[in-house]
C-alpha cells in the first residue's frame, strides 16, 4: 500500500488539508493577520463553523457590533473543512447525561432544536447564496452481522424514547437495504430522515465571506496565546473585547490551561476517483444518502456531487499529550485501513483508484457530550465537544452563544447543554492509555462479530474505559 493516497491531479498544495479544499483549487487566498493591538465588542477565537455561525448571528441581532475572529491558520482549516459532509441533527450523545442540568422535557427540547438546525443551515445557505452541494436526503445505518442488527434494535428503542419527530426513523430489511445501497452482506438497516449531504469546504468558505460582508473582521495567521476576561493575547498583538468567545473545538488543547478540557480525537477519510455510470448502477445510492454502519468502531460515507465516494473512520485515534496531525496528512497505515474497510463493504470498488486521503481532529469532552458555556461575570464563553457531529451542532451552538453573549434570555440560552459541568481528562499517560485501549477493544469486538460471534463485554469494557 502506498504511503499516501493522493492522485497526481490532486497534489497537496497551498495548505489545502482535505479533498474538499482541493476540489476548490486549494485554500482561499490568505486574509491579513492582526496588525497590532485592536479593540472590538466581541472577540471570537477560531474561524470554523462555530465561530463563523456565532459571528453571523451576532451581526444579525446587532448590526453595529464590532466582531473580530482570530484564526491561527485559515478560516475552515480545521474540522469545518475536513469533515464527512454530514448535515445531521441526530443526537449522538447520551441524553441521560444532560439530566443533571435540566428535566427530561428540557433534554427533549435540546434534541428538537438540534434536529431543526438542519433546515436552519439549509435556509441560511440558500439565503446567503452559498452553493455547498446541499442535497436533502436520508441517513442509512447498515448492519452486516447479527450483533449489529441487535444494536439497530436498541437504537430504535432509544429513538422511540428520545427521538425528534423532525428525524423519523424506520427499519429496513435486507432486501430494502440492498435496494438502497448494495453493501456486501447487509442484513438490514435503519433509514433516518431530516438530514442532508454537503460539501463542507464550500459551506465554510461561503460562511466566512458572509460574515465579512456583514461587517465582521477575520484575522488569519494570528495565533491566540492566552485568553482572559476582556483580552486575547496573540502573537500579533492584543485584542481587547467586551466579550471573549472560544470556538476552537479539536484545537482547544493547544491553548494554555486547556490541555485537558477537550481531547483531540483523530478521524481520517479517503475519496475515490469518480465512478463510471455502470458501477453506480450496480451500487445504487441514487438518493445520495449518508451511509454508516452499526459497528463498534464505525465508518461514515457519502456520495459526492461529482460521483465519488468519500469514506471515513478513525485513524490513529489519539496522539500522546493531545498531539495534532501535520496539516491533514494521513499516515500510510491509516490509509491502508480505510481502503480495506471501503472494499469490505463495497468490493465493487477494488479497481477504482483512491484520489485523496486526509485526517483531522475533533473535540471530545470527558463525558463525550457537546456543550455551550458562558460566564456572565467574566463575559467569556465557549462551545464545542461535538464528538464528530459538528456540522449541524455548530449552528445551534453559534445561535446559542450569540444569545448568551448579548445577554438575551431566550429558549436557546436555557437549554440543558448550556453550562453543563465539565470534568477534565486525566493527565498523561492515563488518557492516552484509555483512548488507545478503548479503540483496541472496539476493534477486537468488531473482528469477533464479523466472525459470527458476540463481543458485548469487549465493547462495554472499551466504552467504559474512556467514559463513553
Amino acid at each position: 500500500m502506498p504511503e499516501t493516497a493522493h492522485a497526481p491531479d490532486l497534489p497537496r498544495r497551498n495548505g489545502e488539508v482535505s479533498f474538499w479544499h482541493a476540489a476548490l483549487g486549494g485554500m482561499a487566498p490568505p486574509r491579513a493577520p492582526l496588525g497590532g493591538d485592536a479593540r472590538v465588542d466581541v472577540a471570537i477565537v477560531g474561524a470554523g463553523y462555530t465561530g463563523l455561525w456565532t459571528a453571523l448571528y451576532l451581526m444579525r441581532a446587532s448590526p453595529g457590533l464590532r466582531v473580530g475572529l482570530i484564526e491561527a491558520e485559515r478560516a475552515g482549516f480545521g474540522a469545518s473543512g475536513r469533515n464527512g459532509g454530514w448535515l445531521s441533527g441526530d443526537f449522538a450523545w447520551k441524553p441521560e447525561r444532560y439530566l443533571k442540568n435540566g428535566s427530561a422535557a428540557d433534554v427533549r427540547r435540546l434534541i428538537g432544536e438540534l434536529a431543526r438546525s438542519v433546515p436552519e443551515v439549509i435556509a441560511r445557505a440558500r439565503e446567503l447564496g452559498i452553493d455547498a452541494d446541499i442535497r436533502e436526503t436520508e441517513e442509512l445505518r447498515v448492519a452486516t452481522n447479527p450483533a449489529q442488527l441487535g444494536r439497530l434494535d436498541a437504537e430504535m428503542e432509544g429513538r422511540a424514547a428520545w427521538g425528534a419527530p423532525e428525524m423519523p426513523a424506520r427499519r429496513l430489511d435486507a432486501a430494502e437495504m440492498a435496494g438502497r445501497v448494495a453493501v456486501a452482506g447487509a442484513l438490514g438497516g435503519i433509514a433516518v430522515g431530516g438530514v442532508a449531504r454537503i460539501q463542507p469546504a464550500k459551506l465554510v468558505r461561503g460562511l466566512a465571506a458572509a460574515v465579512e460582508a456583514a461587517g465582521a473582521t477575520i484575522w488569519e495567521g494570528t495565533r491566540a496565546l492566552a485568553l482572559s476576561p476582556g483580552r486575547v493575547v496573540t502573537d500579533r498583538g492584543t485584542v481587547t473585547a467586551g466579550v471573549v468567545l472560544r470556538a476552537t473545538e479539536g484545537f482547544t488543547a493547544r491553548l494554555p490551561g486547556h490541555r485537558r478540557d477537550w481531547l483531540p480525537l483523530n478521524s481520517a477519510q479517503i475519496v475515490t476517483d469518480p465512478l463510471p455510470p455502470d458501477l453506480w448502477e450496480a451500487i445504487g445510492w441514487r438518493g445520495y444518502e449518508l451511509l454508516h454502519d452499526a459497528a463498534n468502531s464505525y465508518f461514515y460515507a457519502q456520495r459526492t456531487e461529482d460521483g465519488r465516494i468519500a469514506f471515513g473512520a478513525r485513524g490513529v485515534p489519539y496522539r500522546f499529550a493531545s498531539g495534532i496531525d501535520a496539516g491533514g496528512a494521513a499516515d500510510g497505515v491509516t490509509v491502508a485501513r480505510l481502503i480495506a474497510g471501503l472494499h469490505r463493504i463495497l468490493p465493487q470498488l477494488r479497481a477504482v483508484p483512491i484520489a485523496h486521503a486526509w485526517c483531522g481532529v475533533l473535540g471530545v469532552p470527558r463525558d463525550w457530550c457537546a456543550r455551550v458555556g458562558f460566564d456572565p461575570r467574566s463575559r467569556m464563553g465557549w462551545a464545542g465537544g461535538y464528538v464528530g457531529i459538528g456540522v449541524a451542532t455548530s449552528n445551534l451552538a453559534g445561535r446559542t452563544l450569540a444569545d448568551l453573549a448579548l445577554g438575551r434570555q431566550t429558549a436557546l440560552a436555557a437549554l440543558p447543554w448550556v453550562n453543563l459541568p465539565v470534568r477534565r481528562w486525566e493527565p498523561e499517560p492515563l488518557r492516552f492509555l484509555a483512548l488507545r485501549g478503548m479503540y483496541r477493544l472496539l476493534d477486537a469486538a468488531d473482528a469477533r462479530e464479523r466472525a459470527g460471534g458476540t463481543a458485548g463485554a469487549l465493547a462495554r469494557i472499551g466504552l467504559r474505559l474512556a467514559g463513553r
